[in-house]
């Protein structure tokens, strides 16, 4: 067991969440129970995370992409539904985006780059003045089929492949979710392969007339890697159960 407290003061230092930009209202959204004797971790806060947290008997559920963004929301709809759920019984929610796409070590984007042998890695992904991705100079080629083959099987998702450049990949730039329009970062970087989650029209002639090949693996597949990283970490250090949901969107 422990406090909820404690678990969102060690989330608020290691993801810096008060320190990072972001359109996401993020860390405790909603206060629960005080003891937490289980963590759930999901991608998303809806209403099917919430309902499957319940039937795990979770205390606390931690999620990338939150209820509260930029504005204030009435509580009506489906909001109130979502939150319903919580309140019922008693399941604190925190929501932790831009900080889990960043991070340098259980991020998302550190966990893609994880799957390639680099020898030289850097940030990458300017958005709103920050690196939120990272560029990676491989140790030794590999095919443009081979990482599609490497995501797919890692990721359990079904990739689209924009093969315009090399088919030998030598440089890597990786920015999860919806990140289509740094494929224009990637042009201007020579990045042999930008591999991003969701697919975008206009990424299409960047990647064509600058000649180099984009891989979207899917926007909820791309964002499964940190939330996994970050359960093992929160089990680490508090030594309380802790479960990652699988919800595919297909998406």
């Amino acid at each position: 067991m422990a406090l909820l407290s404690n678990i969102c003061q060690f989330l608020d230092k290691e993801l810096k969440v008060f320190g990072i930009p972001d359109a996401s209202q993020n860390g405790l959204q909603v206060e629960g129970k005080q003891e937490v004797k289980k963590v759930v971790f999901a991608v998303d806060a809806s209403l099917d995370t919430f309902e499957e947290a319940h039937k795990r008997k979770a205390d606390m559920v931690i999620v990338h992409h939150g209820l509260f963004w930029d504005k204030p929301q009435p509580l009506t709809g489906i909001l109130y539904q979502r939150l319903q759920v919580l309140f019922k019984h008693q399941i604190s929610l925190y929501a932790a985006h831009l900080p889990v796409d960043i991070h340098p070590l259980i991020g998302h984007n550190a966990q893609l780059m994880n799957f390639f042998v680099t020898k030289k890695r850097e940030t990458f992904g300017n958005y709103h003045g920050i690196d939120i991705g990272f560029l990676g100079i491989l140790h030794r080629e590999i095919t443009l089929s081979a990482v599609v083959t490497k995501l797919e099987e890692s990721l359990n998702t079904k990739c689209q492949v924009l093969a315009f450049g090399r088919e030998k990949i030598k440089t890597i730039a990786v920015v999860s979710g919806g990140a289509a329009e740094l494929a224009a970062e990637a042009v201007d970087k020579k990045v042999d392969l930008f591999i991003t989650g969701e697919s975008k029209l206009s990424s299409y002639y960047i990647a064509k007339e600058g000649k180099i090949n984009v891989i979207f693996a899917g926007h909820y597949a791309t964002e499964t890697l940190g939330m996994q990283a970050l359960s093992i970490v929160i089990n680490e250090q508090f030594g309380v159960e802790c479960e990652f949901v699988d919800l595919p969107t297909g998406l």
